[in-house]
């Protein structure tokens, strides 16, 4: 999967689990969409969920962009 279908894919996602309907690019950071931990984390959760993978919680922490959601799953 190279990394446009994974934007794609995350994008999705984050659309679903927030309900939202504007535009998402790598830069788009989970303060601007408004989400607070318990959104991450269920975005956290679907994202593990359609990509078959578990993401460490110190990772979730970590997390404060889309760019960085796609980084992560790049590398595993």
């Amino acid at each position: 999967m190279n990394r446009n279908e994974i934007l794609d894919k995350v994008a999705s996602i984050i659309r679903e689990q927030l309900d939202y309907k504007g535009a998402l690019v790598e830069g788009t950071s989970f303060d601007e969409l408004d989400a607070d931990s318990l959104d991450l984390v269920e975005v956290i959760m679907a994202i593990e969920d359609e990509f078959s993978l578990t993401v460490d919680d110190d990772v979730v922490l970590s997390i404060k962009t889309i760019k960085d959601v796609v980084d992560y799953l790049e590398s595993h």
